[in-house]
């Protein structure tokens, strides 16, 4: 099972694993990592599930979706190169190490 590490504001780290297909924001709400509103459940709907993606592992990503890179304008905490939304990160084995920094706020 792929293992992905949630970074908070205050540095710590949370690795957990997540199943094959299921989101990095599901992931994270599973597993109680405070951090992800996620409002909307996961339907690209509110941006409240953005995370910044470690630059070591932004290369295992596809390109956001139009619909991810024009919500990503409306998220609480500015946004970056590195920025994406958690529900829109299928989890697969490629994305196995990945590490994404939680913002300070989401709404």
């Amino acid at each position: 099972m792929p293992k992905i590490t949630y970074v908070a504001v205050d540095g710590a780290e949370r690795s957990v694993d997540v199943p094959l297909g299921t989101s990095v924001m599901r992931g994270a709400v599973f597993n109680d990592i405070d951090g992800i509103v996620a409002q909307c459940g996961g339907n690209a709907q509110c941006a409240t599930c953005h995370v910044y993606v470690d630059e070591t592992t932004l290369d295992k990503l596809e390109p956001a979706q139009q619909n991810e890179d024009d919500l990503l304008d409306f998220t609480a905490c500015p946004r970056r190169p590195n920025s994406r939304l958690s529900c829109q990160l299928k989890v697969t084995e490629a994305l196995d190490g990945l590490i994404v920094h939680l913002p300070e706020r989401q709404n």
